[in-house]
């Protein structure tokens, strides 16, 4: 709080009335009349006066070499119109936001010396990424954390991401794999399945949801691991079988997902598949034929329904790239980098911890309502510079986190394939913490 002038120099003269000392402390004074400290308003925990004379520079980190390089080419379209909508909005500070990209090869080691030279050598001052669970949780404990360095994963669900060593600057905008798993298991059930076998990604990721799955599942369930980049799943196949299962459940990515499906056809071990989140991706069905998995069913975590904020964001995706995105969590990644970029205006400083700090206050109400057009952010962050809020209802979900970073809301869906190789979402499920 800044002390008035004239309270200063009474301070000082050590022989003035206390009532007036009183009048002009802080908490000593404040206990010493009965009354609480005063609070701070909006404008004194807002912006400091004194503005960055650099620009802010964001990281993107994401697999765009390994076996998610599909997801990595399209979430980075997402990435670069928030950027483009931010700097047609002003920019933050008043200067054109920076970038850099990174690779993680869906690799937790690389992902960690990928994570080092953004942070190092390129200087960012905020991360966006990485996708996967493992990789998130490697840069976050090992770089991002200890460096101070704000980090928002458009996708990483691992349960284990609520409890990174991670000192708070690892958020999520995905809901965890405790939610989608417990659908998953839902759509299991609802597809009149009452013993299933179920083969997930040993791995940080897989790991959760099959947990999730398994806790929210009152079947027959024969449950097994599988190692990333096998050539073969011949023998957890026949593992899985072994108390006649009627489907198999896969939590792997598209990979994995197409050997198992292949391999399981081929065998006449199962014919009735239900997917995790990973499946959605139509080099499925391309590779082993649509009308082998037509009809059969996957949830995954997904935006919002239509509204002001989608329908804009929408427009915009198309006006800007002609077509609508091809996989999942592009809306994600735009709404990470928003999230970054109006937290970095709130905190008014490049500090990480300043910028962390700020991360819950602009996706909270309430506020000024800021969607994902140019126009609206351009109000948003001159409402941040006066010191004001803002309410970010962004384009997949509205940007709040609670003390662990993980997501408050969301909406899962529930999507299939169809036989000419394409996806149809059949419905979206909204999701509220208790």
């Amino acid at each position: 709080m800044i002390i008035p002038r004239a309270c200063s120099v009474l301070t000082v003269l050590a022989a003035a009335a206390v009532v007036l000392i009183a009048a002009c402390g802080g908490d000593d004074a404040g206990q010493q009349t009965g009354n609480p400290p005063p609070q701070q308003s909006a404008a004194e925990t807002a912006a400091p006066a004194v503005q960055p004379t650099e620009p802010l520079k964001l990281g993107f980190l994401l697999d765009f070499s390994g076996p998610l390089a599909d997801y990595g080419a399209e979430l980075q379209r997402g990435f670069d119109l928030a950027i483009q909508h931010i700097n047609d909005a002003g920019g933050v500070w008043g200067m054109p936001v920076q970038t850099a990209v990174g690779d993680t090869m869906v690799d937790p080691t690389i992902a960690v010396e990928e994570a080092r030279r953004l942070v190092e050598i390129e200087e960012v001052h905020a991360l966006v990424g990485p996708m996967t669970s493992g990789t998130a949780l490697a840069v976050a404990e090992s770089v991002t954390g200890p460096a101070g360095i704000p980090t928002i994963s458009p996708v990483a669900t691992s349960a284990q991401i609520t409890v990174a060593e991670d000192d708070d600057f690892l958020f999520r905008v995905s809901l965890a794999d405790h939610v989608e798993g417990r659908y998953l298991a839902q759509l299991a059930a609802q597809q009149g399945f009452d013993n299933v076998g179920l083969l997930y990604r040993d791995d940080a990721f897989g790991q959760g949801m099959a947990d999730s799955f398994e806790q929210h599942w009152s079947g027959t369930l024969r449950s097994i691991g599988v190692s990333p980049g096998a050539t073969s799943f011949t023998a957890e196949l026949e593992q899985s079988i072994e108390a006649d299962a009627e489907a198999l459940v896969l939590i792997a990515f598209p990979p994995e997902t197409i050997l198992i499906l292949r391999e399981a056809l081929e065998l006449g071990y199962y014919d009735q598949f239900v997917f995790g989140a990973p499946a959605r991706s139509t080099a499925i069905p391309q590779s082993i034929g649509g009308d082998l998995v037509a009809g059969m069913r996957g949830t995954y975590v997904a935006s919002a329904p239509e509204n002001d904020s989608s329908r804009a964001w929408d427009d915009a995706f198309l006006a800007e790239y002609g077509d609508a995105p091809s996989l999942p969590y592009v809306k994600e990644a735009y709404d990470a980098t928003i999230a970054l970029a109006l937290a970095a205006q709130a905190a008014g400083s490049t500090d990480g911890a300043a910028i962390r700090d700020q991360l819950r206050r602009i996706g909270s109400a309430p506020g000024l309502i800021v969607i994902p057009t140019p126009d609206s952010l351009a109000a948003g962050l001159a409402e941040l510079a006066r010191g004001g809020d803002v309410d970010y209802e962004g384009a997949a979900v509205s940007a709040d986190w609670d003390e662990n970073g993980d997501s408050t809301h969301g909406y899962i869906g529930i999507w299939e394939f169809n036989s000419d190789n394409t996806i149809s979402d059949v419905e979206v499920i909204e999701y509220s913490k208790e």
